[in-house]
């Protein structure tokens, strides 16, 4: 037999802060899908990159439910942390977490916000980096970092990592769609990945 251990190929299903889906190893602390499913018979993708307008972001693990990652009904998409999931355009699922959504949604109709939100997703957007709220995310040199109080934090798939003066960057191409930012000036407050507590501090 060959000493070496053919390790399996991740399937491309993770998600990156502009949204888009690569295949790495790593698999974060949050998932969640497209409205639907989007990949092919192979379990890899095709042109597609959504199946409706209805992006959720979702717990893991939700009361020992399993699922298949490419099954018949949905493609299951991975994401760092919900503030990876909410630079990419996703919202909270009212499925898995019913209360967080409220809270996010407030008064608005899914339906209705997830129209709205849809063509940002998909446009470019530029800010002032010092009027962001807690949670949003930029593009600063061909890299995504997180506003996190008066630091940017670098993030990869694994985790949050250099930490920046927030002040340093003046502008920045927005990842984070103008709707979810104005929902986060608000308050709301998303998970962060671990990693984020020690990247601020660093």
């Amino acid at each position: 037999p060959s000493p070496f251990r053919l390790l399996p190929v991740p399937l491309q299903n993770r998600v990156q802060p502009d949204g888009s889906i690569v295949a790495v190893p790593e698999r974060g602390t949050m998932m969640g899908n497209r409205g639907g499913k989007f990949h092919r018979d192979d379990k890899t993708l095709g042109k597609r990159r959504w199946a409706s307008h209805h992006w959720i972001c979702c717990d893991m693990h939700y009361k020992n439910m399993k699922h298949e990652a490419m099954g018949k009904g949905y493609t299951s998409l991975f994401f760092l942390d919900e503030v990876t999931a909410l630079a990419a355009g996703h919202r909270p699922c009212f499925f898995c977490r019913r209360a967080e959504a409220k809270e996010f949604l407030g008064e608005r109709k899914v339906n209705d916000f997830d129209r709205e939100l849809h063509p940002q997703r998909l446009a470019r957007h530029e800010a002032s980096v010092r009027d962001l709220p807690n949670g949003t995310m930029i593009e600063h040199e061909g890299k995504a970092f997180a506003v996190k109080g008066s630091r940017l934090l670098q993030w990869s798939h694994s985790q949050y990592g250099l930490a920046i003066p927030r002040a340093s960057v003046m502008k920045a191409r927005l990842l984070t769609p103008p709707l979810i930012v104005s929902i986060l000036a608000k308050g709301y407050q998303p998970r962060w990945h671990p990693s984020a507590t020690t990247g601020e501090q660093a």
